[in-house]
Formats: C-alpha cells, sequence, structure tokens
C-alpha cells in the first residue's frame, strides 16, 4: 500500500476538481457510474474510493485525468489550474462567407 503523503495545497485541488468533474458526469448522466469511469481510466475502484476518503493517500496519478479532458471534454485549464469553465467550450462553426456573397 502506498504511504500517505504531504502533497502540495495545489495537487489536492487538483484532486477535488478531479473528483468533482467525476460526480458532474455521472450528475448529468455522461457515465453511469464510478465503477464505469474507473473502467475506463483503469482506476482500481478500491484505490479511487480510498483516496478519495483520504486525500493524502497515495494511489492517485495524473493519468486518472486523461479519460475527463480527452472524452468527456473536461478543460484541462480548469482541471489543473482552476481557471475557466469547467467544460471546453466548442467554438461555433465558421460560415463559408462565399456562400453568402452569391
Amino acid at each position: 500500500m502506498p504511504a500517505k503523503r504531504e502533497y502540495a495545497k495545489e495537487t489536492i485541488e487538483i484532486m477535488n476538481r478531479f473528483y468533482e468533474a467525476v460526480s458532474v458526469l455521472i450528475l448529468h448522466k455522461k457515465i453511469r457510474g464510478i465503477q464505469t469511469y474507473c473502467n475506463l481510466a483503469g482506476i482500481d475502484r478500491r484505490h479511487y474510493y480510498a483516496q478519495k476518503k483520504e486525500i493524502s493517500r497515495g494511489w492517485f496519478q495524473m493519468a486518472w485525468m486523461l479519460p475527463l479532458i480527452k472524452e468527456f471534454d473536461i478543460s484541462s485549464d480548469w482541471l489543473l489550474l482552476g481557471k475557466g469553465s469547467m467544460f471546453t467550450l466548442k467554438p461555433e462553426p465558421k460560415q463559408d462567407l462565399c456562400a453568402h456573397m452569391n
């Protein structure tokens, strides 16, 4: 079992945003539940719960966050820096200006 760690304040904030994002995905039915996310991210569910319960556990891996960014459009700026919106804002499709000129 990993030893307890003295995480930096910023690391704890990142972990808290990670858990918040997973909860929001479940709330909005983007994923079925924690087990679904753990399977997708390759996380041992027991480690997920132990880390969440006791934030100083040494289970947390940066890779746990990748599906949030890649699959669910969670903003990496929000997740890592706490800036901006939780979700990546998709740019509006550009209109074809030539089509309007004819």
